[in-house]
C-alpha cells in the first residue's frame, strides 16, 4: 500500500488539474478535472480559462458550436459541464438518482395541491413539455406560454403553503433525466438563460444511457485519475451517492488502496502507481465553486484552517487564489473590472508576484466586464462592509 504525502497531493493538483501548465484546449481543460461546476454560468468560462488560457469565443464554441462540452444536472443536484463522452455515464447514474428524487418530491407536492394521482399528472406534464421542446426548443418562459399546463400552480418545493408555477420543476426533472439539455444561452456569457433542447437535437443523436453501475464506475474512474488519492467519504460526497454504490464502483474500477499522510485509508486509480512530483512554482485564480476547490470532502491538505474565510455554511466556496497547491487567498473585481487578490495569510514575494501576474492576465481577459457571484467569501463580505462603513479596506 502506497503512502501519499500532502506535498505530493498538492503537486498532483498542479499537474493533473492543468493549473501548473495549460492544456491544449477547452475540452482537455474539462477532462483534467472530470467535469466543471456550472452552477454559475461564468464559472464554466473562468475554470476553462484557468486551465487552457482560452478566450471566451473558444469556450462558447465548445459549449454551443462544437457542443463537445454539455451541461447536465447531476451530482448533488448541481449543474455540471461534462465532456460529451461522459454524458451517458452521468445520465445513467448520478443524474438518474437526482431525477428520481425530484420526481418523487414533485408528485408529493402535486398531491398536496389536491391532484389525486400525482404520479400520472407529473408524467403527463413531463410528456407535454418534452413534446413541445422537440417541436421547438425554448426558454422556461417561452415554454410556459406554449404549454399552459406548465403554469399550473402547486406547492413550492420545501414550502407547502406557497403555490408556484410547476413549469420550472418539470423542466428540471426532464433535465436531470437527460431527456433535455441546456442548449443555447439566451443571456450573456456570464448569465444563465438556457434554451431547453431535446438531447438528440442538441447532440445530433441520443448518446444513450449507461446503466447505473457502469455509469458510476466511469465517473469514479475519471475522478480517481484527476483527484486521487481520495477517500470513500470524498467520493460519496462528490457523487452524492450511497456508500454501497461507491464501494461497488471502486471494486469495479479495480482501485488501488493507498494511505494518506495522516494514515487515513484512500484509493488511487489502478494505473496510478508512480509518485507524482512537480518542479517549479505555480499560481492560479479559480472561480466560485471551481472543481479543484470542491473536489474533496476532506480539504485540509490544501485549505488548512481557512475554511471559515472562504466557505459558506453549506460548504460552498467563492473565488480562490492558489499558490503551489494551497489556497492562500481569494480574489475580487473592482468596479472598473480590475482583478484584485485578497490574501488570507502572509505571502512570500514570489507568491505575491505570481498572483499579481495572474490577476493582470485575468483583468485583461475580462476586458472591462464585471462578473458578480452569488458566493462572496466571508472575508470579502467583511471587506465590503468595512468599505461601506467608510473604514480602510484592510486584508
Amino acid at each position: 500500500m502506497r503512502k501519499v504525502t500532502d506535498d505530493e497531493r498538492r503537486d498532483r493538483i498542479g499537474l493533473r488539474h492543468a493549473l501548473a501548465a495549460a492544456t491544449a484546449g477547452v475540452e482537455d481543460a474539462v477532462r483534467a478535472v472530470a467535469c466543471l461546476h456550472a452552477t454559475e454560468a461564468s464559472s464554466i468560462y473562468l475554470s476553462a480559462y484557468a486551465r487552457s488560457r482560452a478566450d471566451r469565443e473558444s469556450i462558447s464554441d465548445a459549449l454551443f458550436g462544437r457542443r463537445t462540452v454539455v451541461r447536465q444536472l447531476a451530482m448533488r443536484r448541481t449543474v455540471f459541464a461534462f465532456p460529451a463522452d461522459l454524458f451517458a455515464a452521468a445520465r445513467g447514474s448520478a443524474a438518474a438518482r437526482v431525477a428520481r428524487q425530484l420526481t418523487a418530491r414533485l408528485v408529493k407536492d402535486a398531491e398536496l395541491a389536491g391532484i389525486s394521482d400525482g404520479a400520472a399528472w407529473v408524467a403527463e406534464r413531463c410528456a407535454e413539455a418534452l413534446a413541445a421542446i422537440r417541436e421547438e426548443p425554448g426558454t422556461t418562459v417561452q415554454l410556459r406560454a406554449r404549454v399552459p399546463e406548465l403554469s399550473t400552480r402547486i406547492a413550492a418545493e420545501g414550502r407547502p403553503t406557497v403555490l408556484a408555477p410547476v413549469g420550472s420543476r418539470v423542466l428540471t426533472v426532464l433535465a436531470a433525466s437527460g431527456s433535455v439539455v441546456r442548449g443555447d444561452n439566451a443571456g450573456k456569457w456570464q448569465t444563465s438563460r438556457p434554451v431547453w433542447t431535446a438531447v438528440e437535437q442538441w447532440l445530433g443523436e441520443d448518446p444513450g444511457v449507461l446503466d447505473e453501475r457502469e455509469g458510476y464506475r466511469e465517473l469514479v474512474r475519471r475522478w480517481l485519475w484527476s483527484f486521487g488519492p481520495g477517500t470513500e467519504d470524498d467520493l460519496v460526497w462528490w457523487l452524492g451517492a450511497t456508500k454501497t454504490a461507491v464501494r461497488r464502483a471502486l471494486d469495479d474500477v479495480g482501485a488501488a488502496p493507498a494511505e494518506l499522510e495522516d494514515g487515513t485509508p484512500a484509493w488511487l486509480h489502478p494505473l496510478d502507481d508512480e509518485e507524482v512530483r512537480l518542479d517549479g512554482d505555480w499560481a492560479a485564480l479559480l472561480p466560485t465553486l471551481d472543481p479543484t476547490t470542491m473536489g474533496w470532502r476532506r480539504r485540509d491538505f490544501y485549505l488548512g484552517g481557512h475554511a471559515p474565510l472562504l466557505f459558506d455554511g453549506a460548504g460552498n466556496a467563492g473565488p480562490t487564489a492558489w499558490w503551489n497547491g494551497r489556497i492562500v487567498g481569494t480574489w475580487t473585481q473592482r468596479p472598473d473590472g480590475t482583478v484584485e487578490v485578497v490574501p488570507i495569510e502572509p505571502l512570500s514575494r514570489a507568491a505575491a508576484a505570481a498572483l499579481e501576474a495572474e490577476a493582470e492576465k485575468l483583468t485583461a481577459w475580462f476586458d472591462g466586464e464585471v462578473v458578480a457571484t452569488g458566493y462572496v467569501p466571508p472575508i470579502v463580505r467583511g471587506r465590503i462592509n468595512r468599505q461601506a462603513a467608510g473604514g480602510a479596506p484592510g486584508r
